[in-house]
């Protein structure tokens, strides 16, 4: 491995080659559903294509082998010369795992691990024409037959020694012939005169693939772009890939490559090439008259050709810059600490009467919003991020399960906090699994209830207000609340007299409970009972709320509800005696005052009822406040209904102070790990106030 390499380069490859193969995960699942797409099957052979280029750059065998024999079945495909099957997909998609496999290895710095001979072994039987049938082994010569029928038929017979050995033959009488490069005749030796087949002249198109092969095992990388352009002065195309800058742009210098390319541009199919140079001249012309219809040509100058493309885009290349999210996160704090000082001058302002006071305080206000509105918006990234790993997911669990699924996404360009995209990963992941798999029937089952034998998931992201609202939504059996009351009593959660006063959203809610499933046999998918409670501690952890909707034999919907960003939140101030607490805004539900001597007791707890719903009752300042507990409590007070994802409860507090926007700080080391704190912030009057977490607080002391 050339883990010597600059790491400049090192490190584009990885940012390059991680965003191609993020796309590819998407892009072969959607091939499985649209198998005769045509750009689809050329962007992902582009996309192997890369990858193996840049793996080949960096000498990193093992990722150009595996790419390598995954390119060659795409280019069988997009040539139809085999059609897509599910089995087919299901060798890619594991080749595809390798190649992520050894792709995180890179990045790690690890001695790269080959992918199985079975598997490469696999990918080249599929990358035959599907219509082949078993013939002796050609020869050496094979490809350079002018016959189509004959190079089709052989196509996929020639090994990679002997296609080894007719590159570097090829390479080699194309370096001794590079001084006569430029006229319309070609040295004839043993190896050519049959390459040729009749004609002095190896074709731009068999080249322009011969060389391709080459740059992508990492050899001759430097002389390929100029031998390519060289080679191709005496036919035409250098007029039309060699034209000053204004006359053709990159992507179309690209899109003239891949055409030449498509002509048959893998060793897997080199018998192809002799078909598309021979198949009558008109064919090589095809990417010729495709460039003449850019810009009038004009001859260039010929050292030029092949730098003028090159260098076209780099003005384009400058208007964005890489930073290290560090550096943003350290932006991010500093903006925090100007929210904090823009709070207290508002405070003092509002007690100043100098109107000059009271315009620089104002004019800070807006300045410091729209900065950290700037700032949030470099950390956001789109939730398809997330998104784009589900297709596979679905995908392969569907097939595991035995199941027709459709996945249809929607809000995919919705954006949010980079740490947030991160950290709702693994619970979507396992909340689209499980929708998978206890949600949507079997195809026999859904078609004797009248529904399509293929099941749909639906995965939607929309922004309202500061906030995400996610939502996994299928069309499968929906839940039964009987069964969840049942299964509660079973498993000691709920008495029967409670379970049976339940409501049928309470009952929904129950499979958040650690340990609870309603499924009947473990298997390697669900039925433990382990999940659901972690997907909801994580997303309490993130300041969310997760709810239920289900209705029996229609479908189920899970929407989770997380804040926009986690560094800087929206609070509600409250005074516990004389001590200042935080309350998550995207927590408080309401708010009222209450006469706490009206208050019930039920099932040994405090309740309040509010419009004919019971909710329970805390006095949080005898859990927060020192001293608190043996105080005479008033008989008036202000109770805030709280959300701890399903559940809703009220606080009662003593003073209201309003509504204000805070920077969370980790505790000190002394209260770290405190129940019910999710840090501290600096007030607009200047004092510390404890933020609190809400779950936490509840688990702990209620």
């Amino acid at each position: 491995m050339a883990f010597d390499a600059d790491e400049e380069i090192l490190q584009d490859f990885l940012i390059e080659a991680g965003e191609i193969l993020e796309k590819l995960s998407e892009q072969l699942v959607d091939l499985e559903q649209h198998p005769d797409d045509s750009d689809l099957l050329n962007a992902i052979f582009r996309g192997f294509h890369t990858v193996k280029g840049g793996a080949g750059f960096l000498q990193l065998e093992a990722l150009v082998n595996c790419c390598h024999s995954a390119e060659n079945v795409f280019d069988i495909l997009r040539n139809h010369k085999r059609k897509v099957t599910s089995e087919l997909m299901d060798v890619v998609l594991q080749a595809l795992d390798n190649v992520n496999s050894m792709f995180e290895e890179v990045r790690n710095g690890e001695e790269l691990t080959p992918a199985p001979d079975e598997l490469i072994a696999a990918l080249n039987e599929l990358a035959r024409p599907e219509s082949e049938t078993p013939q002796a082994p050609p020869q050496p010569v094979v490809p350079e037959q002018p016959e189509p029928t004959a190079a089709q038929g052989d196509g996929g017979d020639i090994t990679d020694e002997e296609f080894e050995k007719l590159l570097d033959a090829l390479a080699d009488e194309k370096s001794s012939a590079a001084p006569a490069e430029g006229t319309s005749s070609e040295p004839a030796s043993a190896d050519d005169a049959p390459a040729s087949s009749g004609s002095d002249d190896i074709t731009d198109d068999e080249f322009e693939a011969l060389l391709d092969q080459l740059h992508g095992k990492g050899k001759f990388t430097g002389p390929a772009e100029s031998e390519t352009t060289e080679s191709a002065e005496g036919q035409g195309t250098e007029s039309a890939a060699g034209n000053s800058p204004d006359l053709i742009t990159d992507d179309e210098f690209e899109s003239l490559l891949d055409e030449l390319h498509g002509k048959g541009g893998s060793p897997g199919v080199s018998a192809d090439q002799p078909a598309a140079s021979s198949s009558s001249a008109p064919e090589p012309e095809k990417p010729v008259a495709k460039a003449a219809s850019m810009p009038e040509p004009k001859p260039a100058e010929k050292p030029a050709a092949p730098a003028s493309p090159a260098r076209e885009p780099a003005p384009a290349g400058e208007t964005t810059v890489r930073v290290d999210t560090k550096r943003l996160d350290d932006i991010m704090n500093m903006v925090g600490e100007l929210v904090l000082v823009r709070n207290r001058l508002q405070r003092l302002g509002s007690e100043s009467e100098d109107e000059h006071m009271h315009k620089a305080v104002s004019n800070l206000d807006v300045v410091t919003t729209d900065l950290q509105a700037a700032v949030m918006q470099t950390r956001m990234q789109p939730i398809k991020k997330v998104f784009g790993r589900f297709p596979r997911v679905v995908r392969d669990l569907a097939r595991n399960l035995k199941k027709e699924v459709n996945l249809v996404m929607h809000g995919e360009d919705t954006d949010l906090d980079k740490n947030l995209v991160e950290a709702l990963s693994d619970p979507l992941v396992h909340l689209v699994r499980n929708s998978v798999d206890h949600g949507i029937e079997g195809p026999d089952v859904r078609e004797k209830g009248g529904k399509p034998r293929a099941g749909t998931v639906t995965l939607s992201a929309e922004q309202e207000g500061d906030h995400i609202l996610l939502s996994i939504t299928d069309d499968g059996a929906g839940m039964d609340p009987n069964v969840l009351r049942r299964k509660a009593v079973e498993k000691g959660l709920y008495e029967q007299d409670a379970a049976d006063r339940l409501t049928d959203n309470e009952c929904f809610n129950l499979i958040f409970a650690a340990g609870f499933s309603t499924k009947e046999q473990i298997s390697d998918v669900s039925g433990r009972g382990v999940g659901m409670d972690v997907v909801k501690t994580r997303i309490g952890q993130l300041n969310g709320q997760i709810n239920i909707v289900s209705e029996q034999g229609k479908g189920t919907s899970i929407i989770i509800k997380v804040p926009l960003t986690l560094a800087i939140m929206p609070t509600l101030m409250i005074m516990l005696g004389d001590q200042s607490f935080a309350l998550p805004l995207v927590n408080v539900v309401e708010i009222f005052h209450l006469d706490l001597t009206k208050t019930n007791i039920v099932d040994g707890r405090e309740c309040i009822v509010v419009r004919d719903k019971v909710f329970p009752l805390f006095h949080i300042k005898r859990w927060l406040v020192h001293g608190a507990a043996g105080q005479e409590e008033p008989d008036n007070a202000h109770v805030v209904i709280v959300a701890m994802g399903t559940k809703q409860v009220g606080f009662v507090v003593d003073q209201l102070v309003g509504q204000e926007e805070v920077v969370i700080k980790p505790l000190g080391r002394a209260l770290q790990g405190t129940p019910g704190m999710a840090g501290a912030t600096i007030t607009g009057d200047g004092r510390i106030a404890l933020i609190i977490d809400v779950p936490s607080l509840l688990q702990h002391y209620g």
